[in-house]
């Protein structure tokens, strides 16, 4: 399993200078440990994100502050851009970078970002995806065409070339299962959050399936999941240190949704008890089966449940909420939860599963649990 760490910050009540700084020196720790990638978003216009509009910018730095690992956009939301300025942005971080630059599309969903191509709106799923094969043959150095002044078309031919010939491309998943079986038969890489765990398995299955049936190797393709992600030593200090983060982490992104329905028409209304509610029954389940939150043996339980379910990195979202010294504090420990995971120990250890279960007690209930 690759473990790799993933920025998407729920507020910016730190000053933004001192978060650009944090990323850096988290990028660099992990750079030197062998960590897989970082990951950074592309957000607008709201505190949930709020301090990355521009992934490519910050990728810039993040490249040469580092030497191994990836640079990817987690993500790039294709119908607020033109393909020419993706490609032309990202092979110039792929030359910074030396070749370890990645991209993660996505559709956009928030009505509010769309002041850049409010027509694309009703149409994003349908224009991320007819953008796909524009991005590769523009990154390979083919020529394409495009409406320029006057009615007339543009032959254009992007640089700087890129170092790497084929440009590492994620689709990025949130509840629409029909965008497993496009990322397969386009050949993608998915990176998605973990909502059920049988969903999951099905998801990768038919994954597979749609890319070898497409004609690609079935098992080349990634399967990235993103989790929260704090490792420490005792589950109950861990719970009482990210309980409150976690619970306005997933508030905020519920605030979002819900003034995006709102503006759709299609709200309903909650009170504050309610949401709150809803917020602490969703940070439980959060840190019971769908994190990286806790102990290491109740972590490296989570990986080996990934790993059997097809799963190839975890990217570990460690910036919701925590002062950013207690999550440079804990990286060591995070650092250790990659090494008992790595590919060489885990071939030769009995899994954490199996040994948890066999402790006198144990319970793996919460292990078991099917959704």
């Amino acid at each position: 399993m690759d473990l790799s760490v993933y920025f998407f910050s729920a507020n910016d009540r730190y000053d933004f200078g001192e978060r650009y700084r944090f990323i850096l020196d988290v990028a660099r720790f992990i750079d030197k440990r062998g960590f897989t990638a970082i990951w950074t978003p592309e957000r607008h216009f709201q505190e949930f994100g709020g301090s990355f509009p521009n992934p490519a910018v910050l990728s810039a730095a993040l490249a040469v502050a580092t030497e191994h690992i990836g640079i990817r956009a987690g993500s790039v939301v294709l119908p607020h851009h033109h393909p020419v300025r993706v490609v032309e942005e990202w092979s110039l971080v792929d030359h910074l970078s030396d070749g370890r630059a990645g991209v993660c599309v996505a559709t956009g969903w928030h009505q509010g970002d769309f002041v850049f191509y409010p027509e694309r709106y009703e149409n994003r799923r349908e224009d991320t995806l007819g953008q796909i094969e524009t991005l590769r043959r523009l990154w390979r150095g083919e020529s394409a065409r495009f409406p320029g002044p006057g009615g007339r078309e543009l032959e254009v031919r992007t640089f700087p070339r890129p170092r790497q010939p084929e440009l590492p491309l994620w689709l990025v998943h949130t509840s629409n299962p029909r965008t497993w079986l496009e990322a397969g038969t386009r050949g993608l890489n998915v990176l998605s959050l973990l909502t059920s765990w049988e969903k999951l398995e099905e998801n990768i299955a038919a994954y597979r399936v749609a890319r070898e049936e497409a004609g690609h190797d079935p098992l080349a393709g990634i399967v990235t999941i993103g989790m929260h992600t704090y490792v420490g030593d005792d589950e109950g200090q861990v719970w009482e240190l990210v309980r409150e983060p976690v619970k306005q982490y997933l508030a905020s992104f519920m605030s979002q949704q819900r003034n995006d329905e709102k503006a759709g028409g299609t709200s309903r209304g909650t009170d504050a008890a309610e949401q709150d509610k809803l917020a602490e029954l969703m940070a439980e389940d959060y840190y019971r089966r769908r994190s990286l939150l806790g102990a290491p043996d109740k972590c490296a339980a989570i990986i080996d449940r990934l790993r059997a379910a097809g799963v190839d990195e975890v990217a570990c979202l460690v910036d919701f909420g925590l002062p950013f010294p207690t999550v440079l504090a804990a990286l060591p420990a995070l650092d250790e939860l990659r090494r008992r995971c790595s590919p060489e120990v885990a071939s030769e250890r009995p899994t954490a599963v199996s040994r948890l279960a066999s402790a006198s007690g144990a319970d793996m209930s919460w292990y078991y649990d099917r959704d």
